[in-house]
């Protein structure tokens, strides 16, 4: 799997198995948002349904806290989470993620997890390979592990 791959590439040293854990847990986790928000594809058009109220959530920030709170809550040892986001404050384009990041190394070292991008179909990438956007970290926003 490229998830399990890439996570692996945040340092050789973390256990296989929690690799690989972690990655089956992002993709299920997910798969239950995705029921869980009653998605409608486009991302954008989700949005609007969510913003006059005919969806509760499904936002992108939905995905990111949500995910950020489950995996907060099944503590990986050799992994921080943090929450990140582009276009701050600017209403129709801000956009959050989450970052997964080895133990106690720099956010922009990261893997970025986004399921809202593609309509719950994950798109992850290196934090510094994502051109679409320019990430900032939300510490404001999270109960991250520590502050880089």
């Amino acid at each position: 799997m490229q998830l399990s791959k890439l996570l692996q590439s945040l340092d050789r040293s973390i256990p296989s198995k929690e690799v690989e854990y972690l990655s089956r847990d992002i993709f299920d986790e997910t798969s239950k948002l995705i029921k869980e928000f009653k998605l409608t594809s486009p991302p954008w058009f989700h949005n609007i349904l969510v913003n006059v109220g005919v969806r509760d959530q499904g936002l992108c920030y939905h995905w990111s806290d949500s995910l950020y709170v489950h995996l907060l809550e099944k503590k990986y040892p050799h992994f921080d989470f943090h929450l990140v986001g582009a276009n701050i404050g600017e209403y129709l384009f801000e956009h959050n993620v989450l970052v997964v990041t080895a133990k106690g190394s720099g956010v922009l070292n990261g893997v970025l997890i986004d399921p809202w991008r593609d309509s719950g179909e994950l798109y992850f990438s290196r934090v510094f390979e994502d051109k679409k956007y320019t990430w900032k970290h939300r510490i404001d926003r999270c109960l991250c592990q520590n502050g880089k």
